[in-house]
């Protein structure tokens, strides 16, 4: 009797907790509410950028990039430094997987040249928009923060060719009306006939978006001091090239499209060592 009594003891006990497992709700639903709609499916999230890493940022450009960009390089003749305007100076950071930097500044008997490069790693913080989609929004900020001029478009204002055989415009361009490339294929100012590859625009030939900017500091008494800005995307990671020059003679004007071209042939390289 002692034995019938043990076995269904135990039995009761199985049946109690076959009964907890089940929940004890209607229709075999949960009761946790942790799945209101019975799906059993989550949202899934979205991709993460093709760039986990971003490159080491003063070695990325070359010597032969900074013979070029900064001429006076070559005309220092102590071997340490000239090594030491080589290697350039790392911009400050936290986070080296999220942004780097590097800039330059060398002094020639003609002017003195700056340069700064910087990469950005954007990461989205949101599951369902992807480091790419929200790169794409923050250049797109960018790309107005810069206020560049709409391009030349309408009746009379078409494009020229020059003697050169470089295109001209027939007007000025709209946007901001100071500071803005106004200088010819030979450096000095004028106020109309403003070659159309000098002007601040849009590139379409650069990455998966781009635009180059140009401002010609021209306030006081000192040398106009001229800065190119080329900044691309290329999926999640955002770049960034400042390329200033001011002349060391008053009057002087740094050249407007050998300046962009500089800044823009550099772009091309670090465009393609991410790829």
């Amino acid at each position: 009797m002692q034995r019938k009594a043990y076995v269904s003891g135990t039995a009761a006990l199985l049946a109690a907790l076959l009964a907890g497992c089940t929940g004890g709700t209607q229709g075999g639903a949960t009761s946790d509410g942790s799945n209101p709609q019975g799906s059993g499916t989550t949202t899934a999230a979205a991709e993460p950028g093709r760039y986990r890493t971003l490159p080491e940022p003063c070695g990325v450009v070359g010597e032969d990039a900074l013979d070029t960009l900064l001429p006076g390089i070559l005309e220092i003749t102590d071997e340490v430094r000239r090594e030491q305007a080589y290697e350039g100076t790392a911009t400050l950071t936290y986070d080296t997987d999220r942004k780097v930097g590097c800039r330059w500044k060398v002094e020639s008997a003609a002017a003195t040249d700056h340069l700064l490069i910087d990469f950005e790693r954007v990461v989205s913080y949101d599951s369902s928009v992807s480091d790419e989609t929200e790169a794409e929004s923050l250049f797109a900020a960018r790309v107005a923060g810069a206020d560049l001029p709409e391009p030349a478009t309408t009746p009379g204002n078409t494009a020229s060719a020059s003697p050169s055989g470089s295109p001209t415009a027939s007007a000025g361009p709209s946007g901001k009306p100071s500071g803005r490339a106004s200088a010819s294929a030979g450096g000095t100012a004028s106020p109309s006939a403003t070659p159309t590859a000098l002007q601040p625009r849009l590139l379409d030939d650069l990455g998966d978006q781009a635009f180059v900017d140009d401002e010609l500091n021209s306030s006081g008494s000192t040398a106009k001091r001229r800065t190119v800005t080329v900044a691309f995307r290329t999926s999640n990671v955002i770049v960034t090239i400042e390329y200033e020059e001011q002349p060391a003679i008053v009057g002087v004007v740094p050249d407007s499209k050998e300046m962009q071209d500089r800044a823009r042939n550099l772009a091309s390289r670090l465009a393609d060592s991410l790829s």
